[in-house]
C-alpha cells in the first residue's frame, strides 16, 4: 500500500556524490502528521481508525420482527441481544438477563415457536421473526395453562427464573418432550432453580401437557 505524502514532507531526492542523511525527528512527527496520525511499524504506514470509529461508534441496523402479536421496528447496535432489544427497546423486562452467557435459562423466549436463550441471540439476526416472551402467553387476563399450573403447584420461590422456566416449558409441552416426569427434566434441564423447584416444576408442565 503507498501513501503520498505533501512535498514539504518528503526530502529531496539526492544527487551524484551527495549523501542522504535520516530524517529528523521534528521531520518524522510532521510526517506522521501529515498522513492523519499514522504509525511506522517494521517500515509499513498503518492505517488509523476513522473518526467515528475512534469515537467509538459502531454500526447499527434496522430489524423489523413480530414480538407477541405486534410487528416492531427498531434500530439498534448490531451487537444487540435480543435480551437486550426486549429489555431496554420494548420495555419488555419479563424475560430475566441472569448469567448472560447462555447457562441459566431465565431470559428463555421462543423464536418461530423453538426456545432460544436470547442472551446469546443477536437481534438483527430476527430480520421477519416472531418472538413470543412470557408476556404473550397469556389471552388478555387469563393465563395460559402452564402460568396457572404454576400457581396451582407453587411451583417457584423467589421467582426470579419462573418466566424463562415457563416459556421452557411452553416450548418443551409443544415439542411432545412431556411423556414422562424424566423426559421433562432431560428437555428442562437448561433451566436452572436455584430455589431448587424442579419437583414442582415438572408437576405443573406434566399438568399442563396432560390436558392437551
Amino acid at each position: 500500500m503507498s501513501i503520498d505524502l505533501p512535498e514539504s514532507a518528503v526530502p529531496p531526492p539526492t544527487g551524484p556524490g551527495e549523501s542522504s542523511s535520516p530524517p529528523s525527528r521534528r521531520t518524522f512527527i510532521a510526517t506522521s502528521a501529515a498522513v492523519g496520525g499514522a504509525v511506522v511499524a517494521g517500515g509499513t504506514f498503518l492505517a488509523v481508525p476513522d473518526e467515528a470509529t475512534a469515537e467509538g461508534a459502531s454500526p447499527s441496523s434496522r430489524v423489523s420482527l413480530t414480538v407477541n402479536g405486534t410487528r416492531r421496528t427498531v434500530t439498534v447496535d448490531n451487537r444487540t441481544s435480543l435480551l437486550d432489544l426486549l429489555r431496554e427497546h420494548l420495555g419488555l423486562t419479563g424475560s430475566k438477563k441472569g448469567c448472560n452467557a447462555g447457562a441459566c435459562g431465565a431470559c428463555t423466549v421462543l423464536v418461530d415457536g423453538q426456545r432460544v436463550n436470547s442472551c446469546l441471540t443477536l437481534a438483527v439476526r430476527l430480520e421477519g421473526a416472531e418472538v413470543t416472551t412470557v408476556e404473550g402467553l397469556a389471552d388478555g387476563d387469563r393465563l395460559h395453562p402452564l402460568q396457572q399450573a404454576f400457581i396451582d403447584e407453587d411451583a417457584f420461590q423467589c421467582g426470579y427464573c419462573t418466566p424463562g422456566q415457563i416459556v421452557s416449558g411452553v416450548g418443551c409441552i409443544q415439542e411432545g418432550h412431556t411423556g414422562s416426569p424424566e423426559e421433562i427434566r432431560e428437555w428442562m434441564s437448561g433451566n436452572i432453580c436455584r430455589c431448587g423447584c424442579y419437583v414442582k416444576i415438572v408437576r405443573a408442565v406434566e399438568q399442563t401437557a396432560g390436558r392437551k
